[in-house]
């Protein structure tokens, strides 16, 4: 069996020799680059079951490039390392496409842990199949191709923004709690950051609904979190 295989981006020496020297016991083989285009070089073109990225890099900033590859739809589960705790940051890292974040200095099992959670999710999810397009008014929802076209022209959606508006018109007039979303979408260590659904919504909003302000597809459920129109 071929060893699970791990892309780190991080310009401190130090930690990425450290990084690198644990995740290899740990029986993983690890890429290791230090700046913001070689590391997207690398994710584009070769095959990785786990992004670990640094956030301040020589010559960018690695939120850049959290954000450029679920834009190109790459699907690898990605873990921000950065020494940035505040809250805020850790919210853009998320809305950034992350799949988990990870505070400096951190402790070797704690990240050894989730390293080994965040690909057992990658791994988990449902293999590319043919389904039956998603055909909402002018919405088409193609699961399988995780295109989005509307009134026949193309929408894009980052990772997340796709999941949840797939997953809310799967289940059309089913309301979720923000929590709830939060769970489904983004894993359950995020709890306590609502407001990521909540910007991610006033998103998709922005990119199919015709009035924004006045959505026709995903409503809000006052009182509970939102739903897609079942009378669509």
């Amino acid at each position: 069996m071929s060893k699970q295989r791990i892309l780190l981006v991080e310009d401190d020496p130090s930690i990425a020799e450290l990084v690198k020297l644990h995740l290899e016991n740990a029986s993983y083989e690890v890429d290791h680059v230090d700046t913001v285009r070689a590391g997207m070089d690398y994710a584009m073109n070769q095959s990785y079951q786990l992004v670990l990225l640094d956030l301040m890099l020589p010559d960018g900033d690695g939120m850049d490039v959290c954000r450029k590859l679920r834009m190109e739809k790459i699907q690898t589960p990605i873990i921000i390392l950065t020494a940035k705790n505040e809250e805020i940051d850790k919210v853009l890292g998320l809305e950034s496409g992350a799949d988990d974040y990870v505070t400096k200095p951190f402790g070797i099992r704690e990240f050894l842990a989730r390293v080994k959670a965040s690909i057992r999710r990658g791994e988990v999810l449902p293999p590319i199949k043919e389904t039956e397009v998603l055909k909402l008014a002018d919405l088409e929802i193609n699961e399988a191709k995780r295109k989005v076209i509307l009134r026949g022209n193309p929408i894009d959606l980052t990772k997340k923004e796709f999941d949840l508006l797939f997953l809310l018109a799967q289940n059309k007039g089913v309301s979720y709690t923000r929590e709830k979303l939060l769970n489904l979408i983004w894993g359950y260590q995020f709890e306590g950051y609502e407001h990521t659904v909540n910007s991610h919504i006033n998103r998709l909003r922005a990119k199919i609904e015709k009035t924004p302000n006045k959505p026709d597809y995903i409503l809000t459920s006052w009182g509970v979190g939102y739903k897609f129109n079942d009378e669509i």
